[in-house]
């Protein structure tokens, strides 16, 4: 597999919400084979469980917004209103547009449309977790 970019000498979190089973697969496949540690999530409530549970030292949230149970947009503001998760960045990856103003959430570093462009993706990770 080709490599993009370096890979980080203490294995990052990178948490991967979306409630398409085949995208979550590839994604941490792929993800994975880059040196990150990779975690799961169906929708935004299973995501917060995640954070709240694991607190992890070094992460970055890559967000679907369209899901069932909790979406890309209430997951937002529920990690913005509980201080121990605000600064985790979020990268929103997303197929469609949206009306959701993320200029109200610091935590949205970058916007990444599907279908991904690999080294476009990894190189918003790397700048979020740099």
């Amino acid at each position: 597999m080709v490599k993009f970019g370096p890979v980080p000498v203490q294995p990052s979190w990178v948490l991967i919400v979306d409630d398409d089973p085949a995208i979550r697969e590839a994604l941490g496949e792929m993800l994975r084979d880059e040196g990150f540690s990779v975690a799961t999530a169906e929708d935004g409530r299973a995501a917060m469980e995640w954070l709240r549970e694991q607190r992890p030292a070094s992460c970055a949230v890559l967000l679907d917004l369209m899901m069932p149970v909790m979406d890309g947009a209430h997951f937002l503001r529920a990690k913005q209103a509980d201080a121990a998760l605000r600064a985790i960045p979020v990268l929103v990856v997303t197929a469609a547009g949206t009306t959701f103003r993320f200029d109200r959430t610091p935590d949205v570093k970058d916007t990444i449309w599907k279908p991904i462009e690999v080294p476009r993706l990894l190189a918003a990770i790397e700048s979020c977790l740099a």
